[in-house]
Parts: structure tokens; C-alpha cells; sequence
């Protein structure tokens, strides 16, 4: 009988041990199953930060996307305007309808005799002007075409780069 009490000190030796490792088993399991779960909300709190400021970006995009598309159009319908006014200038030019002129210095003009051409509502009453040849007034017209639709193309660039700085 003396044999039996060690053994069975030892077996409830054992079943304590191994009730405690069950029980430290089991708040491990707690802790693990709280910090999953802390860790799942942190992450789902990222992931709503992150889509809130994707979709913040997108917004600010397409509204880049419009401001863009509308000055476009404007600085579209400027060029076309100016393109036009330039047709309608050439053609009158071709047709004889409108001539160019270009006002003389009175002292060079002394001793030419170029007639004094005003306007209606001209400024310079009685200044000696000379006309321009057709050709070369064609020619001054696709200078001045030129050049508008360089500061209109100049104008949208500049708008472009203000758009994307805001």
C-alpha cells in the first residue's frame, strides 16, 4: 500500500498539471481571440481611411478632368473665333472689299505724292497713308493668324498649368 500513495500523488500530480496547462490554455485562447480581433477592427479601419482617401483623389481628379475639359473648350471656341474673324478679313482683303493701309511719317512723305486716305471716324485726319498690295496684306494677315492662335494656344497652356496647381 505504501507504493500506491507515490502513484497516486504522482497521477494527481499530473492531473493538476495538466488542469493548469488546460486552464493557461484557455486564457491564452482569449488573449489570441481579443488581439485577433483588435487587429481585424484596426485593419478594417485602415482598409475605410484608405478607400475614404481614394475615393477623395478620385473626386479631385474628376473635378481636374472638368475644369480642364470646360477651359479646352473655351480656349477651343477662342481659336475658332479668331480663325474665323481672320477668313472673313482675308476674304474681304481678296475681294478688294477692304484694303490696308499704313499711316507714313510726314517728314519721309514730303515729297511723295500719296494721296491723304481717312476714314470715317479716322483719327488721323489728313495723313499721308500708303495701301499695301493684296499679297502682301495676305501676307500680313497669315502673320497676324499665326500669331493669335500661338498666344490663344499660349493662353490654354498657361490655364492648364493653373488648373493642375490647384
Amino acid at each position: 500500500m505504501l507504493r500506491v500513495v507515490p502513484a497516486a500523488k504522482f497521477m494527481l500530480t499530473l492531473l493538476i498539471v495538466g488542469s493548469a496547462w488546460k486552464i493557461q490554455d484557455w486564457r491564452y485562447g482569449k488573449v489570441l481571440a481579443e488581439q485577433a480581433r483588435l487587429q481585424a477592427e484596426t485593419l478594417s479601419q485602415l482598409t475605410m481611411v484608405a478607400m475614404a482617401q481614394q475615393k477623395a483623389e478620385e473626386e479631385k481628379r474628376l473635378a481636374l478632368e472638368q475644369r480642364l475639359s470646360t477651359s479646352e473648350q473655351t480656349h477651343y471656341r477662342a481659336l475658332s473665333d479668331a480663325q474665323r474673324d481672320q477668313d472673313r478679313l482675308r476674304d474681304r482683303l481678296a475681294t478688294a472689299d477692304v484694303r490696308l493701309s499704313v499711316l507714313l511719317d510726314a517728314d519721309d512723305a514730303a515729297g511723295c505724292a500719296v494721296p491723304a486716305a481717312t476714314g470715317p471716324g479716322g483719327v488721323d485726319h489728313g495723313a499721308p497713308r500708303a495701301r499695301l498690295d493684296p499679297a502682301h496684306a495676305q501676307r500680313i494677315i497669315a502673320i497676324t493668324d499665326e500669331g493669335d492662335r500661338g498666344l490663344i494656344a499660349l493662353q490654354a497652356c498657361q490655364a492648364y498649368v493653373r488648373a493642375l496647381g490647384q
